[in-house]
């Protein structure tokens, strides 16, 4: 049996109880010298039986909403549609209380039937009865589908997100090896004996980008080991007019942390420092972990150039746009100074959306 099924049989089951133990419950419900049990019963009784009109009504009621919803009815020919249903539910439910109710449960006399049907008083509260079930359940209705609409809303929006996120990294990961083989390239150029060495780097750091970076989140140990990869990469094409320092701090080397956020800025400090620098350079970086605070630092020397500036700030939108995916609540400060140009990252690692 499916959900749909039991939400609907709850329903009526809930129902069926409330009104009969309203009726139960009135003074004017009382027949002969019948026992508590039995009257309540017999109260259960009466509802299940003008269910036989109020089941199909709501069920006909759902289906002209849906049609008036869907487009497929105009507002004028759902309101005539529901006058009808109704008319025809209101003397349905007043003959059955008048023959089955009155005359085959309670057993009272039906010689003035057509007046009691046919009643002003009648009539209209059984229209209050009526619509009292129809209001109830159309009411559940909309809300339910009210939910079922935003839950829509917001799946289609996480996977809008993700593809964005998908399509960030799609960019930021041939970029990396476009520059890693470029190094590579240079290398070979100088039948360098560094180039063996080099391959095999890059050869880790391609199995981690194909493998890991595919996961929502990785240990920040790991990341960590991937930035110490790169650097020493990086290291190889450099003689010693380059420093660079890598300080960690963790206290928990299983936190999670999204992979490859950190590197693009390691990455940018090489690029648009080092590699473009004609004299004594460095790269300072520090991250530090404690109780789920994220602080990370790149600092690297720089020379001014227009075009450099453009082309950082074009990557650093592509990974600022990831955080925001990513850690919301993050805060990111940049600094281009003329000398020198540093970024800090601090991330709350609990309130990630990972």
């Amino acid at each position: 049996m499916s959900k749909r099924l039991l939400y609907h049989a709850a329903f009526w089951m809930v129902y069926v109880l409330y009104k009969s133990y309203l009726n139960f419950d009135s003074v004017g419900f009382s027949v002969g010298k019948k026992s508590g049990v039995a009257l309540f019963l017999m109260a259960v009784l009466i509802q299940l039986v003008l269910l036989v009109v109020k089941i199909p009504l709501v069920y006909g009621l759902f289906f002209m909403a849906n049609q008036y919803l869907s487009k497929q009815w105009s507002l004028v020919k759902t309101i005539g549609a529901v006058a009808v249903v109704f008319v025809v539910s209101l003397l349905g439910i007043a003959g059955l209380n008048q023959i089955v109710v009155n005359g085959w449960i309670y057993r009272e006399p039906t010689n003035d039937f057509w007046n009691n049907f046919l009643s002003l008083g009648s009539l209209l509260y059984w229209l209050f009865i009526l619509a009292f079930v129809s209001g109830i359940a159309i009411s559940i209705k909309l809300i339910r589908l009210n939910i079922r609409q935003k839950l829509t809303q917001q799946e289609l929006l996480q996977k809008k997100l993700e593809l964005e996120l998908q399509f960030l990294k799609s960019q930021s990961n041939p970029h990396f090896l476009f520059n890693t083989l470029n190094n590579i390239y240079s290398l070979a150029r100088k039948n360098s004996d560094k180039t063996a060495e080099v391959v095999l780097k890059l050869s880790s750091l391609m199995r981690y980008m194909l493998y890991e970076s595919t996961r929502k989140s990785i240990e920040i140990d790991k990341e960590i080991q991937i930035i110490r990869d790169y650097i020493e990469l990086e290291k190889l094409r450099y003689d010693q007019r380059l420093e660079v320092t890598f300080n960690s701090s963790i206290d928990q080397n299983s936190e999670k942390i999204a992979p490859l956020i950190l590197l693009p800025f390691v990455e940018n400090a090489f690029k648009h420092g080092a590699s473009e620098s004609r004299f004594q350079s460095y790269i300072r970086i520090q991250l530090l972990l404690k109780k789920q605070q994220l602080f990370f630092e790149v600092k690297n020397s720089k020379e001014i150039n227009d075009e450099t500036q453009h082309t950082v700030k074009i990557g650093l939108n592509n990974i600022r746009r990831q955080l925001e995916l990513l850690y919301p609540e993050h805060q990111l400060t940049i600094e281009d100074q003329p000398k020198e140009f540093s970024v800090q990252l601090k991330i709350n690692l609990s309130d990630g959306n990972l």
